[in-house]
């Protein structure tokens, strides 16, 4: 089969949806699949493009194993909704211009989070006359709205309909949830067309273990207990929760660490503030590259999972989830909804609720005053995690692709790990 996926986030960007397309790219090579990723120059989340990168027209690269076609777009730093619509809209243009020269495909894959790669993956198809899968990560564009980087109007109006557009002219809908599959559904989308296929980790790379005393060392945190926070320093994450409970553990758990992984377009104003304040006991790292994170998940004694307290955020996964307890992290969580569903039983996690300073600082204190609960949230992380391994994911994609799209060459090997379209979960 020729696969052609249409993304705006992809490696050497660590992004959870970059991560995840490149892990299934290398997969399908791997099963004897060829796939083209047609993509931006790396720029998330900073809005800088990468260093060993310039802009050009059309850059092809082999990228790990992948054929990677590269096309220009408006570059900004992270700072407003409109600047990044622009580049957003930008990537439609450059993505649907190049699609002639790239090889016919068998099928066309684009993924969200936001719709505008979908646009452009649906024009793609539309050129190759080839059926289009769309790859639903967020519910967007509900999710600006619920963080407030946009308000409900005309063009989000426009947008919920090219949304709409675009659910009903996919061939099949891959979810990374089962409430979006179902959110989906009660919106009139045919549900037989919807698989759920969940984020997963590698466990090869991310597995249990000690972080190097080099790295304690570096960080200045020996004899400290390790919170965490990996990931995108984004709007919907609620990050000020961290600066609230850190001024609270200074005087009520010493102990504590915060280490931030990550940037984003929160991060700096973040940084700011933790200085201003003198949270001491707050380090902010930055950008790291993803075969550098597992080191900060060993370092972790623990890690925060948090988002706003919205209903939209009852429906999502983070990504990072699924590298905790791969990497035997346990977790603190204010996420209720399918994250609590999916943790309850696993017996790897503290649910707090959300926006509660005074449980967040109870939990760390209860946490890093009990090394006996750590290691067995840690234990049941490690089990937990083995559920969720990226290139059995990856092969219960393919099978979706071979299934959806019939007549074209495939394997027969088959996984149903991660699929559904059960209407039960």
């Amino acid at each position: 089969m020729r696969i052609l996926f249409v993304t705006d986030h992809y490696p050497p960007e660590a992004s959870a949806p970059s991560i995840r397309c490149s892990t299934h790219a290398k997969r399908w090579i791997e099963r004897g699949h060829q796939v083209t990723m047609l993509t931006n120059f790396p720029n998330y989340p900073d809005g800088e493009v990468f260093g060993g990168y310039r802009q050009s027209l059309y850059k092809r690269e082999i990228y790990e194993t992948v054929d990677v076609v590269r096309v220009p777009t408006l570059v900004f730093p992270n700072r407003g909704a409109f600047l990044r619509i622009l580049d957003y809209l930008s990537f439609v243009v450059t993505a649907s211009l190049a699609s002639p020269f790239v090889a016919r495909p068998d099928v066309v894959i684009a993924t969200s989070p936001h719709i505008f790669a979908a646009v452009a993956g649906w024009i793609v198809s539309r050129v190759h006359r080839r059926p289009f899968v769309f790859e639903v990560r967020d519910l967007w564009p509900d999710s600006i709205v619920a963080v407030g980087a946009m308000k409900e109007g005309r063009v989000m109006n426009l947008v919920r309909r090219v949304e709409r557009f675009l659910y009903r002219q996919s061939d099949l809908i891959v979810t990374v949830t089962y409430t979006t599959r179902d959110v989906l559904a009660s919106r009139g989308i045919d549900a037989n067309k919807i698989v759920v296929i969940t984020n997963g980790a590698d466990t090869t790379k991310l597995a249990p273990g000690c972080a190097a005393s080099s790295l304690r060392e570096k960080l200045g945190v020996e004899n400290k207990v390790v919170v965490s926070y990996i990931g995108t320093v984004g709007m919907a994450h609620g990050l000020q929760l961290i600066l609230d409970a850190a001024d609270e553990c200074l005087t009520h758990v010493p102990e504590a660490q915060f280490i931030i992984v990550g940037s984003g377009a929160e991060r700096e104003e973040l940084q700011h503030q933790a200085e201003r304040r003198g949270l001491r006991n707050v380090l902010f790292v930055g950008r790291v590259s993803h075969d550098e994170i597992v080191d900060y998940w060993r370092l972790s004694d623990f890690t925060l999972v948090l988002l706003k307290n919205t209903p939209l955020f009852k429906t999502v996964l983070p990504s990072k989830v699924f590298e905790a307890l791969a990497t035997g992290t346990p977790i603190i969580t204010n996420v209720r909804g399918e994250l609590e569903r999916l943790l309850e039983p696993l017996g790897a996690a503290e649910m707090i609720e959300p926006d509660s300073v005074e449980a967040l600082v109870s939990a760390i204190g209860e946490l890093a005053r009990d090394p006996a609960r750590r290691r067995l949230l840690a234990a049941n992380a490690a089990a937990g995690g083995k559920r969720y391994e990226r290139k059995a994911l990856a092969d219960s994609m393919l099978e979706a692709l071979q299934r959806w799209c019939p007549g074209k060459p495939g394997e027969s090997d088959r996984s149903d790990r991660g699929l559904s379209r059960d209407k039960t979960s």
